[in-house]
């Protein structure tokens, strides 16, 4: 339906793009183009009309109202089931991938599950008692990668030419860690395949190039970036990267569309980190940048596959994916490591490291692949540019985006301290797991909810920018209180009001 789909995209038949392509078509696709083409020209057409006559939104399940006195470890866990979705069968024609167990999704407009998201959610579910929930998510998970290749940025169709932030791999170390160290082999296949998929294009590349995620650089080290396979406007967005491509005047908008798409499976859409002036996004160029965070995320991706074949007494396997995790490791080394004091983002096409402090420096101390000193740096760098009362700042950039400054999102916390703890920084991992509790406990002490993002300004605690209102819910805040305050309860102790 691309002619429709552009009238009410175009037409802000909706207040947010999403909503169109998430609705339920009443007739094969084909069918109400053909009407479409059919009547837009008559007299009194509405298209408003046109549009609710052959399309239904899902109806969202049935929401409690829950205890607005319950402290917030019980409101999280009353959360859970609220949050669950089951998707075994799904409609004709619609956009919603089929799944074979129920799942979470992170709440409010986000009704389907995501990549990323899920596994800060799988904590959560872990910390609450709820472990079988999180089991059902990662057969899904092994079912999207069987399915299609890899795991879709989330549910829809319209997510399938890009991925995520590779958390695969983390979520089976956390259903080993309950299950036992046979699950690791159990998962295999589907993690050498996710390998793969983020791998493809590597054979034969030269050095100065890149193909789909990854970059041979000059010397011949092999890294990875963000990238989609398509290069034409978000589907769910799609309004708005016209906008983008069209202040982007002297670039092709095929070069815009595709390191828009990119940031997006980046997770952090948008921020200052992939723009070229640092502020303004029609100067996005995501697929220049090998970012740190992702190659730490492919170093745990090959770090697990080594001891699961090792588990699985393939010793040819072990060896070379302890060979490629070591040349990354290397790489990593020569190319994001910033003489300044922290891990960092490398441009390949102007072949210089960032300069810029964010939140992604501390996913090498996750991944366990800094060294002592370098992660003795980082923790003093991110302690001098970042930490706020309320957690560990994004960016110090204030560009408007979501993914800068003043935001505070859980994930990040929760890879900031998990990541310090691994290096004995333990002081600083408490004052930022401390000061994030505390201000979700006091946005849910006036507000009586979680949200998807926490803002590091007193007088706006909750987040704010981006394309779309803040978002109510919220998997991964849920997911990374829960877990946070089983490590450090004093804040989790205060009333909820």
């Amino acid at each position: 339906m691309p002619t429709l789909f552009q009238a009410v995209q175009r037409g802000q038949v909706f207040d947010d793009q999403k909503t169109f392509p998430d609705l339920q078509p009443l007739q094969a696709p084909a069918q109400i183009e053909a009407a479409y083409l059919a009547q837009r020209g008559m007299p009194g057409f509405d298209l408003k009309a046109f549009v609710d006559a052959r399309f239904r939104a899902t109806p969202p399940p049935a929401t409690p109202v829950l205890p607005a006195d319950a402290p917030l470890a019980a409101h999280i866990d009353a959360l859970w089931p609220l949050l669950s979705r089951d998707s075994r069968q799904v409609p004709d024609h619609g956009s919603q991938l089929p799944l074979p167990r129920p799942y979470v999704v992170p709440g409010g407009r986000f009704g389907e599950m995501y990549y990323w998201d899920s596994y800060f959610t799988m904590l959560g579910l872990h910390a609450s008692g709820e472990g079988a929930r999180a089991r059902d998510m990662l057969v899904d998970f092994a079912h999207l990668i069987d399915t299609y290749g890899h795991i879709p940025n989330g549910t829809r169709s319209y997510y399938l030419s890009r991925s995520q932030p590779p958390f695969f791999s983390h979520m089976v170390e956390l259903e080993a860690d309950h299950e036992g160290p046979a699950l690791r082999v159990r998962y295999l296949p589907q993690l050498r395949r996710e390998y793969a998929y983020w791998m493809a294009g590597a054979q034969g590349l030269k050095p100065g190039q890149a193909s789909q995620h990854v970059v041979r650089l000059e010397d011949g080290s092999v890294l990875n970036r963000y990238w989609d396979a398509r290069d034409t406007p978000r589907t769910e967005s799609y309004l708005q990267d016209v906008q983008t491509a069209t202040a982007a005047k002297g670039r092709p908008a095929a070069e815009v569309y595709r390191d828009l798409r990119a940031a997006a499976e980046s997770g952090w859409d948008f921020s200052s980190r992939w723009l070229g002036d640092r502020r303004q996004l029609q100067t996005i160029r995501t697929t220049a940048i090998v970012p740190v965070d992702l190659n730490s995320l492919l170093y745990h991706l090959e770090t697990t596959i080594a001891v699961a074949c090792e588990q699985a007494a393939d010793a040819v396997c072990s060896r070379d994916f302890r060979a490629h995790a070591g040349a990354r490791r290397q790489a990593m080394a020569a190319h994001l490591w910033n003489p300044a004091g922290f891990w960092a983002d490398y441009d390949w096409r102007q072949r210089k490291i960032s300069d810029q402090p964010t939140a992604a420096m501390l996913f090498p101390l996750y991944a366990g692949l800094s060294n002592d000193e370098q992660a003795r740096q980082t923790a003093r760098t991110a302690q001098a540019e970042l930490l706020t009362p309320g957690g560990l700042a994004t960016t110090r950039e204030r560009t408007g985006q979501q993914w800068d400054a003043p935001n505070l999102w859980a994930p990040l916390q929760w890879v900031a301290v998990e990541g310090l703890a691994r290096y004995r920084e333990d002081a600083l991992a408490e004052r930022i797991a401390t000061g994030f509790l505390s201000r979700v406990q006091t946005v849910y002490a006036q507000d009586h909810k979680l949200v998807e993002k926490y803002a590091s300004d007193p007088d706006a605690q909750a987040g704010g920018g981006g394309e779309y209102p803040l978002q109510d819910g919220f998997g991964w805040s849920n997911g990374v209180t829960r877990a946070l305050m089983l490590r450090y309860p004093a804040p989790a102790a205060m009333p909820a009001r």
